[in-house]
C-alpha cells in the first residue's frame, strides 16, 4: 500500500472520534497534513489547542450549515476566533430536504461568514454545498471577492458545468473514496483540473472496510483517483502535495 507520508486529509472531524488524542497523534506519526474541521466555535477551541503543537494537524473554524438553525447565536463567537486561525470550516449550505427549511438563515450566516472572511483576507475555507453548489458559488462570488481567501469545495457533488464554473472562480475539490464509488460522482471528479485536486476522509462520515474512516485512510481516496486519471498512485501523491503547496502559498 501507498505510503502515507506527505498525503492530505483535507476535510476531517477528528473530534467526533471517541479517540481525538490518539488519532492527532497517528496523523503525526503518519505525516499526513490533516485539516481538523469543526461543526461549532465552540468545538474549535480544543482542537486548536491540540493542533497547536503539531507539525501536521491544523484546526478550522466552523459553523455547520445542517446546524446552524440551532446554533447561529454562536456567529459571534465564531467572529471572535477568526484571527486566529487561517483555516475556516466547516461552512456553507446544505438545501437537502433535512436542512431545507433553515436555508434562509444559513445563507444569511454563510453571508457573513464570507464578508469576514473577505475583510480579514488569507483564509482558506472547506466549504459544504449539498444541493446548493449554484447558491454556494453564487455567494463566493458576491462577497468573497478574488484575491481575498481560497475555496475547497468539500466532497462536491455539483455538475460538470458547475465544475467549470468553480474553477473559473479559483476553487479547489477535495474528494474522497466514497465519492469516487458513486459513478455519477467519479465523472464530475473526472472533469476536474489535475491541480485543483486535494484529498480528504471526511472521517468518520465514511467507512472504509466497515469502519470509520481514519486520516490514514486517505490513501484509499489516492490510489481510487490514480486508477481514475490513469497515473501511479505515488504520482498522484506527490502532485495533491504540490496542490496543497500552492494552496497554502
Amino acid at each position: 500500500m501507498l505510503a502515507t507520508y506527505g498525503l492530505v486529509d483535507m476535510h476531517c472531524h477528528l473530534d467526533l472520534y471517541p479517540n481525538h488524542q490518539s488519532l492527532i497523534n497517528e496523523c503525526e506519526d503518519a505525516g499526513l497534513f490533516t485539516l481538523a474541521v469543526t461543526t461549532t466555535p465552540k468545538a474549535w477551541i480544543v482542537n486548536n489547542r491540540l493542533a497547536q503543537v503539531t507539525r501536521h494537524v491544523r484546526a478550522a473554524l466552523g459553523l455547520h450549515p445542517q446546524l446552524v438553525k440551532e446554533r447561529a447565536n454562536e456567529f459571534s463567537l465564531w467572529e471572535s476566533y477568526l484571527a486566529e486561525t487561517r483555516y475556516v470550516g466547516e461552512v456553507g449550505l446544505d438545501a437537502g430536504p433535512r436542512f431545507y427549511k433553515s436555508l434562509d438563515l444559513q445563507k444569511q450566516v454563510f453571508k457573513e461568514i464570507l464578508l469576514r472572511c473577505a475583510k480579514t483576507g488569507n483564509k482558506i475555507l472547506t466549504i459544504h454545498s449539498i444541493r446548493a453548489t449554484t447558491i454556494v458559488l453564487d455567494h463566493i462570488e458576491a462577497f468573497l471577492p478574488p484575491g481575498r481567501g481560497k475555496i475547497v469545495l468539500h466532497w462536491f457533488t455539483g455538475s460538470v458545468a458547475e465544475v467549470k464554473r468553480a474553477i473559473d472562480m479559483g476553487c479547489y475539490f477535495s474528494i474522497n473514496s466514497t465519492m469516487l464509488a458513486n459513478e455519477r460522482h467519479a465523472t464530475v471528479v473526472a472533469s476536474i483540473p489535475f491541480d485543483k485536486i486535494l484529498t480528504e476522509t471526511d472521517g468518520p462520515f465514511t467507512q472504509i472496510a466497515n469502519r470509520s474512516s481514519k486520516p490514514v485512510d486517505v490513501v484509499y481516496a489516492v490510489e481510487k483517483l490514480a486508477k481514475i486519471v490513469n497515473l501511479p498512485a505515488t504520482t498522484v501523491a506527490l502532485r495533491i502535495r504540490e496542490n496543497l503547496k500552492a494552496l497554502l502559498s
